[in-house]
């Protein structure tokens, strides 16, 4: 099902001769640091990186041929079932996986791979309607259109778990407290090697360090351009894996690795810019939010029931949906406001133009962050073109107030069943409209058919289920 076939095949070359001739280069250039393979890789419906390898002396071909991959991966489920749409899910058909040689990078963690994000193309050379990473470049050129740059980052949460213990189980490999620096003594020499990893990479880390939850670290990078900040989220989650696999330990990014305790987030932090100029601050509006940025927070706000399928895909995704646990269940926005699931970040005082961004704190690593992204960008963009303005903000942990005082502030619960993230999505022109109807039925097919495989079935066999597939 999944091996290259090139009978038939006519796609267009990539990009002319300039990335072929730049593929040659590179590869010669790889080879001699000793690199043999190259993975070639994108992220599924179901949030799972999906991979073609091939040897270094290929890419050159690659880049003028692409690599043959099937359409069916649009509606694998976590656990590699398929469910299927009107066009896909099929056995028929192929699909070329073109290298975008900007992301081209030696894999630090894993010696002797590089590693490239691709674009799915069809045969004949035009795009796939499903590829979720040229959704995502459609919708950063729709903010250039409207005059905006958007920069953005995804943090990235795991544990770290022992790997002698039986197959399928979690035990966590540090002990200490939360954020304590037991944690970082007791793996002081993978720490180390994962910051030395990224750094070869040309991945900006801004913080590394131990989080809440048993074995649980945190790692936080730099903005980049939407579609460079999704690729970055992939890189530095297979890098953090492959480091820990060479210290002999196992990494889950799963929402919920265990029920009933603290999960991993994957937050989103977004910046919107005009003319150089952040529309998060000098403005007029609250904490200095300009007309268009306080637009954009807004249409986030308005959005994220139906965001809820992009942003908290996964059955583990609600079990770490838990009011007063930080992560962000409830459809308000506040300053610094961490029990709310939109997050003003407004900088240290004289810092603001740099530094305030919006954090979508209710988003965890089951998304696809090229679809996370781009849903965010069509949802913040629609806000800013419709002129909208912020509701009053919500201090506090919005889980104490009264049920009809959340109602008079039109604060809602994010939903608890996957059914009503699915209907919620299905029922967003605006979303339905921005992904397109062959992407868009992607995502309710697959959000479906995990509801469907987990119907019946107890929490903690739920985190079971998702432990290790994230």
């Amino acid at each position: 099902m999944t091996a290259e076939s090139t009978a038939g095949t006519s796609a267009q070359e990539a990009d002319s001769g300039t990335d072929v001739a730049r593929a040659e280069e590179l590869s010669g250039a790889l080879a001699a640091d000793g690199v043999h393979g190259v993975a070639l890789g994108y992220v599924d419906t179901a949030g799972v990186t999906r991979v073609k390898g091939i040897p270094v002396t290929r890419l050159s071909s690659a880049a003028r041929r692409g690599v043959g991959m099937s359409p069916v991966f649009d509606t694998f489920l976590a656990d590699d079932s398929i469910v299927s749409t009107d066009v896909l899910g099929g056995p028929d058909g192929d699909l070329r996986l073109f290298p975008d040689l900007s992301g081209l990078v030696a894999l630090a963690g894993q010696p002797g791979w590089a590693w490239a994000p691709v674009d799915r193309r069809q045969q004949d050379g035009e795009p796939h309607p499903g590829c979720s990473r040229t959704f995502l470049r459609r919708m950063a050129a729709r903010a250039d259109e409207a005059g905006i740059a958007v920069r953005a980052a995804v943090e990235i949460e795991w544990v770290l778990g022992r790997d002698d213990v039986p197959a399928g189980e979690f035990a966590p490999a540090v002990s200490g407290p939360a954020y304590g620096m037991t944690r970082i003594v007791e793996q002081s020499e993978l720490t180390a090697d994962l910051l030395a990893a990224l750094a070869a990479e040309g991945v900006d880390v801004d913080q590394l360090h131990p989080e809440y939850a048993p074995g649980q670290f945190e790692l936080s990078v730099g903005a980049l351009d939407p579609v460079a900040a999704a690729d970055r989220s992939v890189l530095a989650r297979q890098t953090i894996r492959a480091v820990a696999r060479r210290h002999g330990l196992r990494v889950s990014f799963s929402p919920s690795v265990v029920a009933g305790t603290v999960g991993n987030g994957g937050h989103v932090h977004l910046s919107a810019w005009r003319d150089g100029a952040s529309l998060h601050a000098g403005g007029d509006g609250p904490y200095g939010l300009t007309k268009d940025g306080e637009a954009f927070v807004a249409g986030l706000l308005r959005e994220l029931l139906p965001l809820a399928a992009l942003a908290t895909p996964s059955p583990a995704s609600l079990l770490r949906l838990q009011p007063s646990h930080w992560a962000g269940v409830f459809t308000c926005w506040g300053r610094e406001a961490r029990e709310a699931a939109v997050r003003l970040v407004t900088g240290v005082t004289g810092d603001e133009p740099r530094a305030a961004n919006v954090e979508v704190k209710c988003a965890d690593l089951a998304a696809n962050p090229y679809l996370l992204i781009g849903g965010l960008l069509a949802a913040g963009l629609a806000g800013v073109a419709d002129g909208l303005s912020l509701p009053p903000e919500t201090t506090g942990d919005p889980a104490g107030l009264p049920d009809d005082e959340r109602e008079r502030r039109g604060i809602v619960r994010l939903p608890t069943d996957l059914g009503d993230v699915v209907d919620h999505f299905a029922g967003s022109e605006l979303l339905r409209d921005a992904l397109g109807p062959v992407l868009a039925d992607a995502v309710v097919a697959v959000r479906r058919g995990e509801q469907a495989r987990m119907a019946g079935v107890g929490p903690d066999d739920v985190a079971a289920a998702y432990r290790w597939v994230y």
